[in-house]
């Protein structure tokens, strides 16, 4: 059989602090954060007032009014991060097969903003139990069902291939990437527009991590309040965003004569059976996951240059990490730069996954290591290189990105240099 290799040929990005792939690798590599105050609505009673929110016009991004009007804030972004993906690559989907183009989307909370704004209207803000549906939206349909992601990207460009939305809470957009490396590799399509977007900046999903104490309530600091693997971290701060990444077969990219940022050689994933939010210490599940990443993309963890992790800020993830890092790479581990974005982009829930793996691709092209912001004291349990504060120049050929989802979900997935050399 054929072995038929996966590569990345264009990326798009919606993310604090900048719309766009230039705006958001800027902001990476000058380690500045976009967290702050939550202004999408009043926070006033809640225990996490801050949050990364995305300066997002949807008319200025390109989207007509009946496109915004029937797409909830998330679908937005994704819409936009794929416009942006799909021209990167320089892909004329009119000249494509459709069958044979397919979309994979993750989102963890789908389309949680409009349906607690129309919930709020048709109750008189929870006033009313015999709802007034007169008062709803005439698209709240479309955000009750999480399927209208990937469908109105496929829609988009007409890929009548295999369109799935994947919803592994904060394993999302790695899941929904892995699910179409597999596809690709195993022959069911030749293209793929994959990535995952979130936006689930909401009182409700405020709430919610309010309750189990896991986002920071250092609110009067918003810009130092995610601090991945620092002794005083207290939590995560909450984002927002999207990434979606043009995948393709390498000799159908090679035939068109598309540039390849990097090739995508490894995914796993594996549940822990074990807790909905809770994690072992000793990082068994991601160790697993990261294990079968390296031996899907047959490569060895000695050869992995870089760790993007999953680091959200919260006291047990980042032990855990740290964990299953040393467990699947060795000694190697303590000479392996590993850093966290969320600490400067936050954590978008299903999106970061996705987000995550947009800036390994741009690491590897660019020979840079994003740093992890806000890293200042150590934490006896987290001893490994995390980049602190500043990027770092480095020859970059594989790199991991990991995550772990609410649920028991851990993920990993592997990107190197293309074995043939035609990485830009």
């Amino acid at each position: 059989m054929t072995t038929r290799h996966v590569t990345v040929t264009g990326v798009g990005v919606v993310a604090p602090g900048g719309v766009g792939v230039s705006a958001f690798w800027d902001l990476l590599t000058a380690g500045r954060t976009a967290t702050r105050g939550i202004t999408l609505f009043d926070p006033g009673g809640f225990r996490s007032r801050i949050a990364a929110e995305c300066d997002f016009d949807a008319a200025a991004c390109g989207l007509t009014p009946d496109e915004t009007a029937r797409s909830d804030r998330y679908v937005q972004f994704a819409l936009v991060a794929a416009d942006e993906a799909v021209r990167d690559a320089g892909l004329d989907m009119d000249a494509e097969d459709p069958w044979r183009v397919g979309v994979s989307l993750g989102t963890a909370v789908g389309g949680t903003t409009r349906l607690e704004h129309d919930y709020a209207e048709v109750s008189d803000k929870g006033a009313r139990w015999d709802v007034d549906h007169r008062r709803a939206g005439p698209f709240l349909h479309r955000a009750f069902a999480p399927s209208a992601l990937a469908s109105g990207v496929a829609e988009r460009f007409g890929a009548r291939g295999p369109v799935q939305t994947v919803s592994t809470g904060c394993t999302s957009g790695l899941d929904a990437i892995g699910y179409a490396v597999h596809a690709i590799e195993e022959g069911a399509a030749d293209v793929y527009v994959a990535g995952a977007s979130d936006s689930p900046i909401s009182p409700i999903t405020v709430a919610c991590f309010d309750a189990i104490k896991a986002t920071s309530a250092n609110n009067d600091d918003p810009e130092h309040a995610s601090r991945p693997f620092d002794a005083g971290r207290d939590g995560f701060v909450l984002g927002e965003g999207a990434a979606v990444l043009v995948l393709e077969e390498r000799e159908h990219a090679r035939r068109r004569g598309a540039r390849s940022y990097c090739d995508l050689k490894g995914f796993a994933t594996f549940g822990n059976a074990y807790h909905m939010t809770g994690l072992t210490r000793e990082g068994l599940e991601m160790s697993k996951a990261i294990d079968t990443a390296l031996e899907h993309a047959r490569v060895d963890g000695t050869d992995i240059d870089y760790v993007n992790a999953h680091g959200s800020g919260t006291q047990q993830n980042d032990r855990h990490e740290t964990a299953a890092v040393k467990r699947s790479l060795g000694e190697h581990a303590y000479r392996t730069p590993m850093s966290s974005i969320k600490s400067m982009v936050g954590h978008s829930l299903g999106a970061i996954g996705a987000i995550e793996v947009v800036a390994c691709t741009l690491a590897l092209a660019h020979g840079v290591i994003p740093p992890t912001a806000n890293y200042e004291r150590r934490d006896p349990d987290c001893d490994l290189d995390y980049v602190p504060r500043t990027a770092r120049e480095a020859p970059l050929r594989t790199v991991l990105s990991v995550g772990s989802g609410f649920g028991g979900f851990q993920s990993a997935v592997v990107l190197g240099r293309s074995d043939d050399g035609r990485s830009r």
